[in-house]
């Protein structure tokens, strides 16, 4: 796997509520889906995955507090397969939590393991419900019984949706009103200006609004690989169809696949996971496939 492949670059979503530097603003999100009143962001400990374990593993904010092990993830396109990758986040933070602290697991004494909360924030286009439940049950054939199950909480953040949350927490409605801003300016505008602007007209009261400007280069430059990385999968995902169409044949459909991923993981510099989301490969090809992208180091 080239280094291009595993370089990883914040969202803005992360780069917000998984910041070491305003631990209060993860905080008032927990708050505010947990309906809590938790006061010292010194009781947050981040664990978000940033090393290259798994083909580029990352997830974008997880967190320790009150024995809870939170995991968030925000997403523009709708996933079902997100039980599928919490699971693994969650088995990844385990293996880590029992390391960092030498537990035994092959022991008589029972390990205590914080509990996982999965919630994923959603700001896509697709007309999703406000709150929804994805279960990984969905995952399996029909009428199967499985003694694994992941509950993922998936949560509508774009405007006209839970609005109460929005009021719970200042620096989710800023998060929101940023992304709507850009989308609504990139109408007319080219993306640089669109993102400028939105900052610039940020009203002065956003908690995050200095935080942004400070980082404004940074910020640019996560917010143009989000665009750009949307605009690539629609596009991979048309020739795609295209090819489906004209192959009709399974081999060649996987073939070129692998070939798009590939590409899209060079083009946009993602990891294997993010670029197989974002062309929506079912997860019952996943393994496959990444055994064939490691194998020949595309």
């Amino acid at each position: 796997m080239s280094a291009t492949h595993s370089q990883y670059r914040d969202r803005l979503f992360t780069f917000i509520f998984g910041s070491p530097e305003h631990p209060d603003w993860t905080l008032s999100l927990y708050n505010a889906i947990n309906g809590t009143s938790y006061d010292d962001p010194g009781q947050i400990t981040l664990t978000t995955i940033r090393k290259v374990l798994y083909l580029g593993m990352h997830n974008d904010v997880s967190f320790l507090l009150a024995d809870e092990m939170n995991l968030y993830e925000q997403q523009s396109t709708y996933n079902p397969n997100m039980p599928l990758r919490m699971l693994q986040y969650a088995g990844q933070l385990s293996e880590k939590y029992i390391s960092e602290r030498k537990y035994n697991k092959f022991g008589k004494k029972l390990i205590s393991l914080p509990a996982p909360r999965l919630v994923v924030f959603y700001n896509g286009l697709d007309d999703i419900p406000s709150e929804i439940s994805l279960n990984l049950q969905d995952s399996f054939p029909l009428g199967s019984r499985s003694d694994i199950e992941v509950h993922v909480h998936m949560v509508n953040i774009n405007s006209g949706h839970n609005p109460t949350l929005m009021q719970a927490c200042k620096p989710l409605h800023e998060y929101v009103w940023t992304v709507e801003r850009i989308r609504g300016n990139m109408a007319y505008m080219d993306r640089e200006s669109a993102i400028d602007e939105a900052i610039e007209a940020m009203p002065d009261n956003f908690v995050i609004k200095p935080y942004l400007k400070a980082h404004k280069a940074e910020v640019k430059d996560m917010l143009l690989t989000e665009y750009n990385e949307a605009e690539a999968m629609e596009l991979f995902r048309e020739e795609g169809r295209e090819e489906g169409r004209e192959e009709g044949r399974e081999e060649g459909r996987e073939e070129s696949l692998l070939e798009n991923l590939a590409s899209l993981m060079e083009t946009i510099s993602c990891t294997a996971e993010r670029a197989m989301d974002l062309l929506r490969v079912p997860a019952e090809k996943r393994p496959r496939l990444l055994s064939q992208l490691q194998a020949s180091d595309l």
